[in-house]
């Protein structure tokens, strides 16, 4: 029995889940700084650049959260880290590692980076084109949160140039929003999509979560209900997780409570109703946690980029990067942080190269995520024939029922997308599966 499937729990437990990278966050080290450096001090390989950028800032930090993220910084302290993140995007503009290639992809992650108000926003990208700029990007994302917005705001993202707007809504349910943290409430929702619809971006998402706190049969259907009514480009679904870090991990280890988050099978079939829902409004299913309306208008340079080997320079506190095969992140401590800037250093905190296998499971896991795998892909870049290399793991998924093999492709089930995360260990390397993720 595989490592993933002997170990696969009802009750959701402390501890990630939800697998964004190989090899796990917890095996890099600071000891691996001369690599990275090294790395950004050298010309690219050649292939496409993406460019991310922490923004910190939060109005309440949510029960479930487990990012870097500040609720009690003042303006001038704001202004502290926007100038930091601008020196910064100044002194990683000049490294060899970007060599002549435009970003092929921004994103503005958080934190909620609609935190910032709109002239703050406007000094902040002023600040970032005289350094850079992403006139050639295939997509610019902005994450928002619903209660930061206003329609002047929503216009200046527009303006920024930014293409897909991704609204943090969670759910729909008021008392569910309050009890586990979250800083807006429906009306707020209701109140700013009218705007984000005018305004034109070339995406819209909206993120819900299934299996928040209190949440119920009846409570999911409404939220579904009430996300389909918005029509939304497209809308990302995640499985409520524990991280070692949240506020509910913190709380069920330190006082030893139950777990108050649905378990595992509660939250899969929460998103196979949503599925099946949103494919019933003309929604086709794009990755375990994605749908979109029209796939002829919509990709994810982003994420498909990303999965497919591209660099990313990581801006901003504590963020997460990598370049010609060294995975590093910046520094997660605010002093640490903007001290080094203020100094001209780069803010590297830890790092880790990785092998050429570890480049092929990393891609493959990642790419498994979409709900299909192309074995000629991996020959192809890899020179390894997945489907034999792992021949044993994907006979037994086959069993379970959890995908389907016909001829080259590997597809996933809805069984199998549903709980796809759980199914990625089984590549990882022996050491590495038993280790904290991050």
């Amino acid at each position: 029995m595989t490592k993933s499937m002997a170990t696969e729990t009802t009750k959701t437990e402390v501890g990630s889940y939800f697998v964004s990278n190989y090899p796990p966050f917890s095996q890099w080290s600071a000891d691996n700084l001369d690599e990275v450096l090294s790395a950004m001090q050298s010309p690219p390989n050649k292939v496409p650049l993406g460019l991310y950028l922490h923004i910190p800032f939060c109005r309440k930090r949510c029960k479930f959260c487990y990012f870097k993220v500040f609720i009690d910084k003042n303006s001038s302290e704001v202004e502290r880290y926007v100038s930091a993140l601008s020196q910064e995007i100044e002194l990683v503009s000049k490294l060899p590692v970007m060599g002549d290639r435009p970003f092929r992809f921004v994103y503005f992650g958080g934190g909620t980076p609609s935190f910032l108000s709109g002239k703050q926003l406007t000094r902040l990208v002023d600040r970032l084109r005289q350094s850079i700029n992403w006139d050639h990007a295939e997509e610019v994302t902005f994450e928002c949160e619903p209660g930061t917005l206003s329609e002047p705001k929503v216009h200046t993202l527009r303006e920024l140039g930014v293409t897909r707007l991704s609204l943090g809504v969670e759910h729909f349910d008021d008392e569910i929003l309050r009890d586990n943290g979250r800083a807006h409430e429906s009306m707020e929702i209701d109140r700013a999509w009218p705007w984000i619809q005018a305004a034109g971006f070339s995406n819209t998402n909206i993120d819900l979560i299934a299996g928040m706190v209190g949440d119920t049969d009846e409570k999911w259907q409404t939220t579904v209900k009430r996300a389909i009514e918005l029509e939304p480009d497209s809308v990302t679904i995640y499985q409520m997780e524990l991280p070692f870090n949240t506020v509910y991990s913190q709380d069920i280890l330190g006082n030893q409570i139950e777990t108050p988050v649905a378990d595992w099978p509660t939250k899969r079939r929460w998103v196979d109703y949503a599925f099946d829902q949103f494919r019933a409004a003309g929604y086709r299913v794009s990755s375990a946690y994605t749908m979109v309306k029209d796939p002829t208008a919509v990709n994810f340079s982003y994420r498909d980029n990303l999965w497919h080997g591209s660099d990313l320079l990581a801006t901003g506190i504590a963020s997460f990067g990598h370049v010609s095969g060294v995975h590093y992140q910046n520094l997660p401590e605010w002093e640490d942080y903007c001290e080094a800037l203020e100094s001209g250093q780069l803010p590297v905190g830890r790092a880790l190269q990785i092998t050429p296998h570890q480049a092929l499971v990393r891609e493959m896991i990642l790419q498994l995520k979409r709900g299909f795998l192309d074995a000629d892909y991996f020959q192809n870049k890899f020179s390894c024939d997945i489907l034999a290399q792992w021949s044993e793991v994907w006979q037994e998924y086959q069993d379970a029922g959890y995908l389907a093999i016909s001829g080259r492709r590997v597809e996933l089930t809805r069984e199998g997308l549903l709980r796809v995360d759980s199914l990625l260990p089984a590549f990882f390397e022996p050491q590495f599966r038993d280790v904290r993720y991050t």
